[in-house]
């Protein structure tokens, strides 16, 4: 598993680049199956303190069997997982300084905000003088003093969440473990709930690991995504390099669009490739290469959409310019999108900005145009 180690700018949060950081979670060649079935297969990976941590994938993949782990509701196989240097084998789930926030939110009905956020510190050795401010506080925190009497069926989707998270972190946690946390809710309050979860998880410090299978969501809230595979982690690091530099096909395909060219690649310098796709098209220059590939391997350069510029004439300023055809087009507001057929066969997705009002398309179907891209706008991947 690939993972890159940028250095980090000053003031920066970015533990994992500091040798001498000490993990708050460690999982060391876990392995987890059911019956037949590998789960989580030989896994190793450290979290940190105060990490909002991501674990992306789809369906099936064993993002929730590592979470369940975690908690203590399922137990690994093979290896060890450790909390704050403790081997967790041996502690039930009650015992560990872990709080989970599911789907559902798991809210009793018959009781108030106020009264859902207490029920766990009433069952705790707190004593009882200090419950109310600690409620009052995790009120504030949220900002759900005025719904304090309310029952859950009187408050929105996006309020309910807020209550969870409250009672979740009432007990003031070193980890919060959040099960696809913002399902439940519509696409514009789940994008205004991400921002109030990274606000809340700043402000407590609390380390907090939240599974999905969206990938906008874990790109927004987290400051490292693990990308898992079948039981397997593919690539771990910050969303930017994730996303700019993938390390494999898989993670360059599952996170955003991409364009996926197959073709051979030829040194031409270092870190320059020339990697040719099509018979009598021009091969694609590629600088910023930091794989070591062989002359002759088969390998698939990754461009993103948005790196692709479309014009009516070839530019001159730019490495990479071939011609095609518009085969389709997307108006999105803000952005458009065109499929452009190459000589090849090739199909190719380039995304333009709408930064102006527009009475009319610059560009129709059929129409031949120039598309193209700097040296350095995409990546060279060998498996």
């Amino acid at each position: 598993m690939a993972e890159t180690k940028p250095i980090p700018q000053e003031g920066t949060f970015a533990p994992w680049t500091d040798p001498q950081a000490v993990p708050l979670i460690r999982f060391k060649n876990v392995t987890k199956r059911f019956g037949a079935f590998t789960a989580i297969d030989d896994l190793t990976l450290d979290i940190y303190p105060q990490e909002f941590f991501a674990l992306l994938g789809p369906s099936g993949c064993g993002k929730t069997t590592m979470m369940r782990m975690l908690a203590g509701f399922e137990t690994p196989s093979e290896g060890t997982i450790e909390i704050d240097g403790r081997d967790m084998a041996h502690v039930p789930p009650n015992q560990r300084a872990v709080n989970m926030m599911f789907q559902s939110y798991a809210l009793f009905p018959h009781l108030s905000v106020y009264d859902n956020i207490a029920f766990g510190l009433k069952r705790s050795d707190m004593p009882k003088a200090e419950i109310p401010d600690r409620v009052q506080e995790m009120l504030r925190l949220t900002r759900l003093e005025q719904f304090a009497k309310r029952k859950p069926h009187q408050i929105s989707g996006g309020q309910r969440q807020r209550v969870a998270l409250a009672r979740s972190l009432a007990k003031a946690p070193a980890l919060l473990l959040l099960d696809e946390p913002l399902g439940a809710l519509d696409k514009k309050l789940r994008e205004e709930t991400q921002f109030e979860l990274m606000d809340i998880q700043e402000k407590t410090g609390t380390t907090f690991v939240i599974v999905t299978h969206d990938q906008e969501e874990a790109m927004t809230v987290a400051s490292r995504v693990a990308v898992m595979d079948a039981g397997r982690i593919v690539q771990v690091d910050t969303p930017p390099a994730i996303y700019e530099t993938p390390n494999t096909v898989y993670v360059a395909d599952f996170i955003g669009d991409v364009n996926l060219i197959e073709g051979t690649a030829t040194a031409t310098g270092e870190y320059a490739y020339d990697v040719s796709f099509a018979a009598g098209a021009d091969p694609i220059h590629v600088t910023e290469c930091e794989a070591d590939i062989a002359d002759g391997s088969h390998v698939t350069f990754a461009i993103r959409p948005e790196k692709i510029l479309v014009t009516r004439e070839q530019p001159d300023d730019r490495a990479n310019a071939v011609e095609g055809t518009i085969i389709d087009i997307g108006y999105l507001g803000n952005l458009s999108t065109y499929h452009v057929e190459l000589p090849g066969g090739q199909m190719v997705k380039a995304t333009m900005t709408n930064s102006s009002r527009i009475s009319r398309r610059d560009y129709s179907w059929e129409d031949k145009v120039w598309l193209s891209f700097r040296a350095s706008a995409g990546v060279v991947l060998t498996e």
